[in-house]
């Protein structure tokens, strides 16, 4: 004959149920010791990474910066006014080439061009580079292999133009 304990179906003998584990310190102990480990880890792990990533400084003192930004906002609309367009490129030979055009789109001829190349994550130093005109409104300059920021100055008839972008 057949019956049920509990859910259990048994045929002619009672079913032993084992009795629960009892919650001890030790496990609490053992749930404290992950949890805190594994948020101390990811913690080392991001603090690691951006560390890596970041170079840390953007402005050298930020309070000098600030007496200066309003500067910075007449020259951003004077440049603004110009209409001036640039474009940066990898030439030919692997260097740099930067295409100026006027607000008009004609090529911006005799002008001095010079950049600033920064590594993106800061592991090779800063290279000046001075760009020499090839033709008509393109300018060219050596530049190592690699991924560049390029902070591009441009200086024509008394007027002043910048522009930063990335070569790959």
């Amino acid at each position: 004959m057949t019956q049920s304990v509990e859910g259990h179906s048994t045929h002619g003998s009672i079913a032993r149920r084992r009795p629960p584990r009892a919650f001890t310190g030790r496990h609490m102990a053992v749930i404290l010791v992950t949890f805190f480990g594994v948020v101390i880890a990811v913690n080392v792990l991001m603090a690691r990474l951006a560390s890596a990533t970041f170079g840390g400084t953007v402005v050298e003192n930020s309070y000098v910066a600030s007496q200066h930004f309003n500067g910075w906002l007449d020259e951003a609309r004077a440049q603004r006014k110009l209409g001036w367009k640039g474009a940066l490129a990898r030439g030919s030979d692997g260097g740099l080439e930067v295409v100026l055009s006027d607000a008009q789109g004609r090529a911006l001829e005799g002008a001095r061009v010079t950049a600033l190349a920064e590594h993106p994550l800061g592991l090779r130093d800063d290279i000046a580079v001075t760009l020499h005109a090839v033709g008509a409104g393109r300018y060219e300059a050596r530049l190592p292999a690699g991924r560049w920021r390029i902070k591009l100055t441009v200086r024509h008839g008394g007027a002043l133009w910048r522009m930063v972008g990335d070569v790959a």
